[in-house]
């Protein structure tokens, strides 16, 4: 049987290399090499897993967690474990469960699929479009207008984040073709814009434990600790990408991003230090008091914020400008103004509506022989492994479908 997968990915690649025992199996990827994306994810490291059960991935689904209960049950992280170190992969587990190359490199992860797929054709070319027949895909069209015909089709083109990778939404049109609804595709996992210029007085400084909490209309929606990033437009940062993942775009300026400086120390505690501190510099002014609480470039800002007279001499200071400092620093609030560009989002949320698919073979209702597994599919995960993991266990349930006509 011949087999055309339309995508080079994670997913794409995942997928044909368990069809090739049986099959004729050519990948098409519109790009100049196939896993581009994968070389980035993870900082450039790979958090190819995350090392849980399945109803810690499924509750870590934050879209249509039910449609993968099949593939997940079938293709859990264990097995995407064994996987990679059958194909001499090294992992090691970090904090949160996530799972990388012990190399921490992700061309180890990109090479591994690469010998997954060494018995598969490859082809790099644009699919213009669909070759549908009777309700039935007979093959594509390439940009050329070179016609490939074969019995199935997959389409893993993934979503439309980081376009220079090749995530460019075409298979969202491919979708529409064969008559499927499309959900609109929207930024996840994505860094986000502040209301005001405070963080571009900041930008490039990398605070790492602190607290970051999310604040919907005085209700907390997201509060997590580890590390975060200012940049020239607002915050980013493995922090601020799983906060995202809980803002809804159409009230987003509803929402205030709340860093704790200091999470160990309680209020009362954090009030002693700044004492103490202050004691042993009695004789400075006001501006030169934070330089062993907090990052140089941030001081200037903090004062700001803390609405101190920079020239006061640090022995005027009164107990409650001292409590102020403390709850500036528990409760440092940055307006928001919108997420960032879709096309710099680490995933996609939004795609092929999973009403059109069948959950244990990823094979569309609509269209015989077409299939959509990754991104391209309308569900997506949190930040640690999760996404990736949709990717394999939604190829894999592809792969076995094929597998056993």
């Amino acid at each position: 049987m011949e087999v055309i997968i339309i995508g080079g990915g994670a997913s794409g690649l995942f997928c044909g290399g368990f069809l090739t025992d049986a099959h004729k199996v050519t990948i098409i990827e519109h790009s100049d090499m196939c896993g581009k994306k994968l070389l980035i994810t993870g900082k450039g490291r790979c958090n190819v897993t995350n090392d849980c059960d399945e109803e810690t991935i499924l509750k870590n689904i934050r879209t249509n967690p039910k449609f993968m209960f099949s593939s997940i049950y079938q293709y859990p992280p264990v097995k995407v474990m064994e996987f990679f170190k059958s194909m001499g992969v090294k992992l090691k587990t970090e904090r949160g469960r996530r799972v990388f190359p012990v190399s921490d490199k992700a061309q180890d992860i990109k090479k591994a699929l690469e010998k997954h797929c060494r018995d598969v054709n490859f082809i790099y070319d644009d699919v213009e479009k669909l070759i549908i027949e009777d309700n039935a895909v007979k093959g594509v069209v390439l940009k050329s207008g070179r016609k490939l015909y074969a019995d199935k089709v997959v389409v893993a083109t993934g979503g439309m984040s980081y376009k220079q990778t090749g995530s460019t939404g075409d298979g969202y049109r491919f979708a529409r073709q064969a008559g499927h609804t499309v959900v609109t595709p929207t930024a996840s996992l994505v860094p986000l814009v502040e209301n005001g210029s405070m963080c571009k007085e900041m930008m490039g400084l990398s605070l790492k434990n602190v607290n970051l909490t999310l604040v919907h209309k005085n209700k907390k929606v997201f509060s997590e600790q580890g590390e975060m990033l200012f940049t020239h437009f607002g915050i980013s940062g493995p922090l601020v990408l799983s906060a995202s993942c809980h803002i809804k775009d159409k009230d987003i300026q509803q929402y205030k991003a709340v860093i704790d400086m200091k999470p160990a120390l309680p209020n009362e505690v954090l009030y002693k230090r700044i004492c103490d501190d202050f004691e042993k510099l009695h004789t400075k002014k006001a501006a030169n008091c934070l330089e062993w609480l907090l990052p140089k470039s941030m001081i200037p800002v903090m004062l700001k914020v803390w609405g101190i007279d920079v020239d006061k001499p640090v022995n005027q200071i009164t107990r409650q400008e001292r409590l102020k400092l403390v709850e500036v620093m528990k409760n440092f609030e940055i307006p928001l103004n919108s997420k960032y560009k879709l096309d710099i989002a680490v995933i996609t949320s939004g795609g092929v509506s999973v009403k059109e698919l069948n959950p244990k073979t990823m094979q569309s209702k609509l269209c015989e022989g077409l299939y959509f597994i990754g991104e391209v599919i309308d569900v997506d995960a949190y930040t640690g492994g999760y996404n990736l993991q949709i990717a394999f266990s939604t190829a894999y349930a592809a792969a076995q479908a094929i597998n056993e006509m």
